[in-house]
């Protein structure tokens, strides 16, 4: 099936509101095509491009901070030790996902083991969001490369459909003891090469895929992506500065437990 206005106006959106809030936008993207038909690997190959334009709205938030690292990274220490972080964090799941993609996509892009691993990193996360009260670490200059290291093995989790790598690194971070912001913020920061990455490899893997008529459409939902991945970052930094992330993690809980009990009923295609 091709890409549609309409499919790729809903992915668009779903992708945008969910890449960095704790619920898994991939999860939520398999589960959309499998509503609205469109799945195989011309969809994969979407919902991988526009999550690139989504990251792009973390650059233009964080551009002042990202520039200003370009800018004195020869002679500013940290800098460099921020460049590193991310390069750390970003490579235990790029490696990770380059020798088993290809099974991830196979066995894992569906809905019942997206929606058993919304389940799980709902109650996952519910565990640890009680660390917040022992956070020492509440600046990203206070993330040391051991750290990042760490939390790049966190993010690799979310090689699981439905796990979520703001989840993963979020639930990570909080854990070694950082406060709910600065755990959020690292999260958007090391979505950067991680999905800039990811983006580039499968434009290049795909592209036959993403010719033709398919280019219109996929121009929609990417700019989709990028608005409201934009108003989501604002709105989960403002959010979290107050509240917990217990509202997530139950509506992981209710979200999966509702697709298992649709699956259940066959109300689409689980396979």
């Amino acid at each position: 099936m091709q890409l549609d206005w309409i499919t790729a106006l809903v992915l668009g959106i779903v992708e945008g509101l969910t890449e960095f809030l704790p619920v898994s936008s991939t999860g939520h993207l398999i589960l959309a095509g499998a509503l609205l038909h469109y799945q195989g690997a011309q969809a994969v190959a979407v919902e991988i491009v526009i999550q690139g334009a989504a990251i792009l709205a973390v650059c233009w938030e964080y551009r002042r901070m990202l520039t200003r690292t370009a800018l004195t990274f020869v002679h500013e220490p940290s800098s460099r030790r921020f460049a590193l972080n991310l390069l750390l964090g970003f490579l235990p799941l790029a490696i990770l996902g380059l020798a088993f993609k290809d099974e991830i996509e196979r066995y894992l892009f569906h809905p019942v083991p997206v929606a058993i691993a919304l389940v799980v990193g709902g109650v996952l996360i519910l565990l640890v969001d009680r660390h917040e009260d022992t956070a020492t670490l509440k600046l990203a200059d206070d993330v040391q490369p051991a750290m990042a290291l760490r939390l790049g093995l966190w993010q690799a989790l979310a090689l699981i459909p439905g796990t979520s790598r703001a989840a993963a690194t979020i639930i990570g971070g909080v854990t070694m003891g950082m406060s709910r912001r600065l755990a959020t913020e690292y999260s958007f920061f090391l979505a950067i090469p991680t999905l800039l990455a990811a983006t580039a490899y499968k434009l290049v893997e795909s592209a036959d895929l993403l010719t033709g008529e398919t280019i219109g459409p996929l121009l929609l939902s990417a700019a989709c992506a990028f608005v409201t991945a934009l108003l989501a970052v604002r709105g989960f930094i403002r959010y979290v500065a107050s509240h917990s992330f217990a509202a997530f993690a139950w509506y992981r809980i209710g979200f999966g437990g509702l697709v298992l009990a649709a699956a259940a009923l066959g109300w689409f295609d689980a396979a």
